[in-house]
């Protein structure tokens, strides 16, 4: 399949732009969060266990967006971690230096130079799922708007992938048909049937975890 045959390309954000998975831990341990805590406030194995405690409470986080927004949230997990390990008062300033922190550096991992290079032939468009302040926050960190067409976000939409729906809307705001697209994203059930089923060209599944779909 040559790329003349192809106008658009469809990426997923999570675990196929970006290593979602591995991004924040990452994020803690080598880009600074760390080293802040131990250099500028003398938090020596302290520091680690509160990284941990964040790593936690974002595995176990429940989002309302009607509630708070997503930085208020997210910083409260930073106080939340420092004060438990350290005790004393809550420190909200020292909380929203870690967050913010950890924010800018966690999603640094993008093949941006591949979607330079990609543009110049086809046009690209984002197309992720999840809540809209917590996709446009990994969007905003990693800096990537400019590298792409068009983005759609799946909470915005009245439906997510894999629903036809979002396929065709995205096509729309690209002006090309599906069979003029390509789809590439990590899961089977929303990126790739998903595209299929919106009747896409093709699908290219990121497998990195090697696993093997089972037969249907």
């Amino acid at each position: 399949m040559g790329l003349n045959l192809v106008r658009a390309v469809f990426f997923d954000l999570d675990n196929t732009l970006i290593d979602t998975a591995g991004a924040s831990r990452k994020g803690m341990l080598d880009t600074g969060v760390i080293k802040l805590l131990q250099s500028k406030y003398h938090y020596k194995e302290e520091a680690e266990i509160i990284c941990n405690k964040v790593k936690v409470k974002l595995s176990k986080e429940c989002f309302h967006p009607s509630n708070m927004c997503i930085t208020d949230l997210r910083t409260s997990h930073w106080e939340e971690a420092i004060q438990e390990t350290k005790g004393g008062a809550a420190n909200r300033k020292l909380a929203e230096e870690c967050y913010f922190l950890w924010k800018s550096t966690r999603l640094q991992h993008m093949t941006l130079a591949m979607l330079t290079e990609l543009r110049k032939e086809v046009l690209l468009l984002l197309l992720t799922n999840r809540e809209r302040q917590t996709q446009r926050e990994k969007i905003e960190a990693c800096a990537c708007q400019s590298y792409f067409d068009a983005i759609v976000v799946g909470g915005e939409q009245e439906e997510e992938k894999p629903a036809p729906s979002i396929f065709c809307y995205s096509c729309d705001l690209l002006g090309v048909q599906p069979g003029d697209c390509v789809m590439v994203g990590d899961t089977l059930e929303t990126d790739i049937q998903g595209g299929l089923n919106a009747g896409l060209k093709a699908t290219v599944w990121i497998n990195k975890n090697g696993m093997v779909p089972l037969k249907s």
